[in-house]
């Protein structure tokens, strides 16, 4: 299992968009699990776990509170050209082109959309250039806090083991609107996992919120509780083991113990860690274990 993973809140569509993804990228990206929840604030909830060219997703049906926005996109790496054009082709139907495809001073071949379900993928040829990964969540700073993000990329590899800023490009003079000194694009890993970053001073009519977080896979409660206390910034937001961090990223630190009571659970025993956890904010680990284990 991956330290972070990316979690995709749907309306209704988790296990149709997670298909569609499936047969998108192609190659080994296959779904790897399906569990239904019942009786939560929401209803009946459905939770698929994809595996999408290497990268685990989680991906929600639990109703249209929240809709996927372009400050947080995915970059698809692609070695070739053609490449590029055959995943955009399959992404743009019934989607929306945010940056035509098409060459570019940072790529021969590049084109930003935003899927038929709303989710923004960045997808560039980078031909033989050694990647970590093959899709990176990118990170777009807008509004009240543009200009925040090396100050964020800090915070966040301050946090995380095997954490690194592998690039911190800045935007120069003559590039208004943005301002100089405030960052073009950035990379970083997080626990050995690639994030890109950037500021951007133009007009945008949205900002993060809770459609994309990243979860962060705890196996002790004393992980829990330092990511809890270094990332969690606004304490009305903190429910469920989801809290939103300074800059109103959205993040959920959850028990690695609680996957398995969640897919080797009878219904009985997943029934009863699911009215465990929506009572708590901050997951304590002592407090599942014993509701699972309960006679």
């Amino acid at each position: 299992m991956q330290k972070i993973t990316a979690h995709l809140w749907f309306a209704t569509e988790a296990k149709e968009a997670a298909d569609f993804y499936v047969s998108t990228f192609g190659g080994d990206s296959k779904i790897t699990s399906t569990t239904t929840l019942s009786d939560t604030p929401s209803g009946t909830v459905e939770i698929v776990t994809a595996d999408l060219l290497g990268q685990e997703f989680t991906l929600l049906s639990a109703g249209s509170f929240f809709k996927f926005n372009p400050s947080i996109s995915f970059h698809i790496s692609c070695k070739t050209k053609e490449e590029v054009d055959v995943v955009w082709e399959r992404l743009i139907k019934g989607g929306t082109v945010l940056m035509e495809i098409g060459e570019y001073p940072f790529s021969e071949r590049y084109g930003w959309v935003q899927d038929r379900y709303g989710l923004s993928w960045q997808v560039i040829f980078t031909g033989d250039r050694e990647k970590v990964q093959r899709i990176t969540p990118v990170l777009m700073f807008v509004g009240k806090v543009y200009g925040k993000t090396e100050e964020a990329v800090t915070h966040y590899t301050s946090i995380f083991k095997n954490a690194a800023v592998t690039t911190m490009l800045k935007y120069g003079k003559g590039e208004e609107p943005d301002i100089e000194g405030t960052v073009k694009y950035a990379d970083f890993t997080l626990e050995g996992k690639e994030f890109g970053a950037m500021d951007s001073a133009h007009e945008h009519n949205f900002a993060f919120n809770e459609a994309i977080s990243f979860m962060v896979h705890c196996d002790t409660q004393e992980e829990i509780d330092h990511y809890w206390e270094a990332l969690s910034a606004v304490p009305e937001s903190e429910q469920c083991g989801w809290l939103k961090d300074a800059y109103g990223v959205s993040w959920q630190i959850v028990p690695t113990a609680m996957d398995m009571m969640m897919s080797e659970g009878t219904s009985e025993q997943i029934g009863r860690v699911t009215q465990a956890f929506l009572k708590m904010k901050k997951f304590d680990i002592a407090e599942l274990q014993k509701v699972y284990d309960a006679d």
